[in-house]
Parts: C-alpha cells; structure tokens; sequence
C-alpha cells in the first residue's frame, strides 16, 4: 500500500521513509477511530468555522469607460459589440 500511495504521489521512498510514512498513516487511521467515538447526539453539523457568512460589499455603480471610448480602440467593432476572429467550429 505504501508504495502504490508513493508512486501515484509520484515519491521516491527510502526503506526508512516508507516506514515512517507507514507509521504517519497508522497515526492518522488512529485519529480518525478516536473521532468516531466522540457522541454528537444534538450536535448540528457545521456549515461554516465562523460565526460570519456570506459577507458582500455592497453594489455600486462606480465610473467606467463608455462604449463610444472603449470601441474606438477596438481593431474591428459593430458599433455595439467588439468583434473578434471565430474561435469555436460549429
């Protein structure tokens, strides 16, 4: 096992280092039994770490370039849209 899970981590492991990432995973499967027997009977489940969610700024329309400025630099427009090379085949 330690050796599939170091060559698709793409490792190279010395005997020494498979034992210690053996003992590392051993260490780990241990934490994981102790959580599975903590009781959380009544516990709701967490959907955030913090008490904050979702904080937004709030929306403001702020200056921008107008469409008559940001097409005169366009190499070729329709007076409404840029106009660009066809990039997708159909």
């Amino acid at each position: 096992m330690i050796e599939d899970l170091a060559h698709l981590s793409r490792l190279r492991l010395s005997e020494e280092g498979k034992g210690v990432m053996l003992e590392d995973i051993r260490k780990m499967v241990r934490f994981v039994e102790q959580l599975q027997e903590v009781d959380v009977t009544g516990v709701e489940p967490l959907l955030h770490m913090g008490e904050v969610s979702n904080v937004l700024r709030e929306d403001r329309v702020e200056g921008s370039v107008s469409r008559e400025a940001a097409l005169r630099n366009a190499p070729e427009n329709n007076g409404v849209f840029f106009r660009v090379a066809k990039v997708i085949k159909q």
